[in-house]
């Protein structure tokens, strides 16, 4: 089974955090599910730099990336992901980014964050942040 190293952006703008809707992937368990945006590390990357470099790359949205919130380890039935998520700020505009890879957006309270559909790893990182 393939294992991935990944990072997460938990984008913060007064007491709203930036949620993604994936699109459809070739995974129905991870189609159109929620997630907090980022992406693989790189070979010789540290995670920071491959933080802001997957938001530059998907959403064209410089954060400043800050402390780190946790780290998720989750096996999904094709793949396996260890997921470390940082506090991250806009260095932008707040809605100053555009969607490449994802469906849908939206700045939710924490209170919010419960209710949406969340991919399975990102489970943990919401559970974080309440």
């Amino acid at each position: 089974m393939k294992h991935y190293n990944v990072v997460a952006a938990v984008v913060c703008h007064e007491g709203k955090f930036l949620c993604m809707q994936k699109g459809k992937t070739k995974f129905e368990y991870t189609s159109y599910k929620w997630e907090f945006p980022g992406g693989k590390i790189e070979p010789g990357e540290a995670p920071q730099q491959a933080l802001a470099r997957e938001l530059m790359e998907e959403m064209e949205y410089p954060v400043e990336v800050g402390e780190k919130l946790v780290t998720v380890n989750h096996e999904y039935p094709d793949f396996s992901i260890t997921m470390t998520a940082y506090l991250c700020t806009p260095k932008a505009e707040v809605d100053g980014f555009r969607r490449r890879e994802h469906a849908d957006s939206k700045w939710c309270s924490p209170v919010e964050l419960k209710n949406l559909d969340w991919a399975a790893a990102d489970v943990g990182v919401v559970e974080s942040i309440l």
